[in-house]
């Protein structure tokens, strides 16, 4: 049996139709993080909220939930540094349907702990709890997180170019994408067995790519954050008209677990990369001149395609 990502039950064409019909009414919607121009300064706040999705069945069925909260912070402030900003503070939302006191306090230290990875202060958050909506101790994480950037030194896409590079950082695993995919695929004996994998916290690429920003400002051209719709849609989204991605797919080493979801589920390639990151977190487009320098500077990345002109859109060979 040929397992999807829409048989699974997540339909990524209906969320991008969606997005296009918000779009006609709030035409600046659409990139990573929203921008707010501080009127009198010279900064832009670019805000992010997101949730860990159904990651969080992985935790309930194994009873670890110390990490989720790192993975919450990560899909906000990953998103944040997409425009070149620094997240500046986080918020946090916990709805369940009874108030585990011990678990709360398990998930908010994740929380906490992902902050102070990505420089950003917890300055507050809901805990809801709603008896008869959520059975049980479920619970449901979704964040909000604030960051600031230089206007005009915005990191938009604008400016990438035929001939530019695709550097891939390295990811942790699925991160916080995908799993209804994985669930799909995986027996509850196998994903107890692949907890380990599948509930190590989203990478929280911050500090790394502010400092690169810093030091190569002038050849990043665009950053796209390798999340739902993955390759295909996370990259395409910030491309401009006329250039077209070539991603090689043998120039990285794909961690075996991506490789056990899409043998057992006999899912097809372009689903697969469409649905999962593959062991790439963190796209970085830069300046060919600069390419081999940022690589060295960005440990672990890999060079992993390249602009041409043609079609705007993606092309894994």
């Amino acid at each position: 049996m040929t397992v999807t990502y829409k048989k699974s039950g997540v339909n990524i064409d209906a969320g991008n139709e969606l997005v296009k019909r918000i779009k006609k009414r709030l035409p600046k919607i659409g990139g990573f993080g929203g921008l707010f121009p501080i009127d009198g300064t010279k900064y832009n706040l670019v805000s992010s909220t997101d949730g860990v999705g159904t990651k969080l069945k992985i935790a309930f069925l194994v009873n670890k939930h110390d990490t989720v909260g790192q993975d919450l912070v990560a899909m906000n402030v990953n998103d944040i540094i997409c425009c070149g900003a620094k997240p500046l503070f986080f918020l946090d939302y916990f709805a369940c349907g009874k108030l585990n006191v011990k678990l709360t306090e398990n998930v908010i230290k994740g929380i906490a702990d992902g902050c102070k990875i990505a420089g950003c202060q917890l300055i507050g958050g809901e805990t809801a709890e709603m008896p008869g909506f959520y059975q049980g101790e479920d619970y449901d994480l979704a964040g909000f997180s604030v960051g600031i950037v230089e206007k005009g030194k915005e990191i938009t896409g604008k400016n990438i170019k035929d001939g530019d590079i695709l550097i891939g950082l390295a990811s942790s695993g699925p991160h916080s994408n995908g799993y209804s995919l994985i669930r799909k695929v995986f027996t509850e004996k196998e994903l107890k067995k692949y907890s380990k994998e599948l509930l190590a916290p989203t990478k929280i690429y911050v500090k790394e790519v502010l400092a690169a920003i810093n030091k190569f400002e002038k050849s990043i051209t665009g950053i796209a954050h390798i999340t739902g719709g993955s390759f295909y849609d996370k990259i395409g989204r910030i491309l401009p008209e006329n250039a077209k991605v070539i991603i090689e797919k043998n120039s990285w080493n794909v961690p075996e677990i991506f490789k056990l979801v899409q043998k057992k589920g006999n899912v097809p390639e372009k689903d697969i990369y469409r649905t999962l990151n593959m062991g790439i977190g963190m796209v970085l487009i830069v300046r060919p001149k600069a390419a081999a320098k940022i690589k060295s500077f960005m440990k672990g990345s890999k060079i992993i395609g390249r602009i041409v002109k043609g079609t705007k859109g993606v092309e894994i060979i």
